[in-house]
């Protein structure tokens, strides 16, 4: 088997704007080769040194309503780097966060208009990023987390249309590593700005420069970023069905090979027999309809293996990202009648199926791990939604669960409501509980059953889709359509300290 550092060395075997691959798998496996041209490495600007950090200042569509409370001294917290938190598990180490909502609910420290998109924001050192679409343009907004002021913007033109009639705005949330934001566009835009100043230091338009394959609904994955590259899974008419690309220069270091393109799902990196390795589930617009998890090696780009896992209807997507859940283990799962499977990497860097779920299928939510159980909101449709618990080690269910209440429109007439197909963050020993309607609510899940703690209506406006997000003791909701009230999409910083 080769070495580690052999293998590193072999990917550097780079020609100008070319990226040869020549390396072997694990014992038993065959040799790899691979040659994707770079048909446009970007330009690459840097930052002035005279540039200055701006101050954030008060702008247009921003709402400061009050100041939170003081965050405890001994409350521990984390930075939230990308859409699934510091984990890409949907958990997050943050305590001293309320158990019990006040009278009156959740009290805002401010908000703001957002424009298009379903995304969730990104925190690190001090910087809340947004990325929205506004008329014609994709804008990545920089923030401060406690009052919403705004340290810079970011923005450039866009066309798009939703074929379905969906959001034309991005699907795909920030990333932030080592000082610098990546966003990547619902057109494959992809941008790295400067995060102290805003800076664009380099943009590629992937949709331009490679031959795309086509989307049900725009690209609409998260990037995930690893060791100075930022990964994003693609899908061309030359089968480059993942790409990396150099963090600094935007040039493609690695590609890998196969038919699979991106799905709506976002790429993870999970320790598997003794490795990192980077899996990728894709699966978006094909006929007939094709996907599964790709096993990449996070160096080369070589594919160790590809399990396919994808609903036989033209219309479906997968867009549940995977979880680890024990040793070289990953949970998969999707919707449209599918289900679950949970799969184990064997030390000959092959998939075998451990056991299927077919009821327990997730549409794009991501399942807490808790307990040796799987939780998640299962459902393709509002209707067909209910709240499961799964044993990991038999793939059983434990029960389900679907708690329905009524929330007061003002117009005479109560609304029934369920958390439908929500989404479920853990922090400080509890479960908070997002539904697509805007309910928010606490949980506590145990392999015997769910309990409710408490729960509120944070507004009343449909696919309120995207993970909420904790940093520092505060909450922030991303409201992608117009609620009952009138108010326009909205990011809402909520004070959720205890």
């Amino acid at each position: 088997m080769l070495s580690s550092a052999f293998r590193r060395n072999a990917v550097r075997l780079s020609g100008q704007g070319r990226i040869i691959l020549l390396t072997l798998l694990s014992p038993g496996a065959s040799v790899y080769a691979s040659d994707f041209t770079d048909p446009a490495p970007p330009a690459v600007t840097k930052v002035p040194e005279a540039a200055v950090v701006p101050e954030p200042v008060i702008f247009e569509g921003l709402t400061f309503h009050a100041a939170p409370k003081p965050l405890s001294p001994d409350a521990v917290t984390a930075e939230w780097p990308r859409f699934l938190g510091p984990t890409d598990n949907a958990k997050t180490p943050e305590t001293h966060l309320l158990d019990r909502f006040p009278e009156g609910g959740l009290k805002k420290v401010w908000e703001m208009e957002k424009g298009n998109s379903y995304t969730s924001p990104v925190i690190v050192d001090g910087r809340l990023v947004t990325f929205n679409r506004f008329d014609d343009e994709e804008v990545v907004q920089c923030l401060d987390p406690e009052t919403g002021r705004q340290f810079w913007a970011h923005r450039y033109p866009v066309v798009y249309s939703d074929r379905y009639g969906f959001s034309n705005g991005p699907r795909a949330s920030a990333v932030i590593e080592e000082g610098r934001v990546f966003t990547l566009g619902v057109t494959s835009i992809l941008t790295c700005l400067d995060l102290a100043t805003g800076t664009r230091l380099w943009q590629r338009n992937l949709s331009s420069e490679f031959e795309r394959a086509s989307y049900f609904f725009g690209h609409g994955c998260c990037p995930i970023a690893h060791d100075g590259k930022i990964i994003v899974p693609l899908g061309t008419s030359d089968q480059l069905s993942v790409a990396a690309f150099d963090q600094i220069s935007g040039k493609l270091v690695w590609g890998t090979k196969h038919e699979w393109q991106a799905s709506y799902a976002s790429p993870v990196v999970a320790t598997l027999q003794g490795e990192e390795r980077l899996l990728v589930f894709a699966g978006d617009d094909s006929e007939p309809p094709v996907g599964g998890l790709l096993c990449i090696d996070l160096e080369t780009g070589v594919l160790h293996d590809a399990f396919p896992w994808r609903p036989d209807k033209y219309e479906s997507v997968n867009g549940s990202t995977p979880v680890a859940v024990g040793e070289d283990r990953i949970f998969l799962s999707s919707s449209y009648g599918k289900g679950s499977v949970l799969l184990h990497l064997t030390p000959e860097l092959k998939w075998e199926e451990v056991w299927r779920a077919p009821d327990f299928g997730l549409h794009w939510t991501t399942p807490l791990l808790l307990d040796g159980h799987l939780y998640g909101f299962q459902g393709r449709n509002e209707p067909d939604a209910w709240l499961a618990a799964y044993e990991v080690t038999t793939g059983k269910e434990a029960w389900r669960a679907d708690p329905d209440w009524t929330v007061p429109t003002g117009t005479g007439r109560d609304y029934k409501m369920k958390y439908l197909r929500g989404s479920l963050l853990q922090a400080d020993g509890r479960t908070y509980a997002l539904g697509e309607l805007g309910s928010f609510g606490i949980l506590k899940l145990t392999p015997a059953g769910l309990e409710e703690g408490d729960r509120t209506q944070l507004f009343l406006a449909r696919s309120t889709w995207s993970l909420p997000v904790i940093h520092r003791g505060l909450l922030y909701i991303a409201q992608h359509e117009d609620d009952m009230e009138g108010n326009a999409p909205r990011l809402i910083c909520y004070d959720l300290r205890k």
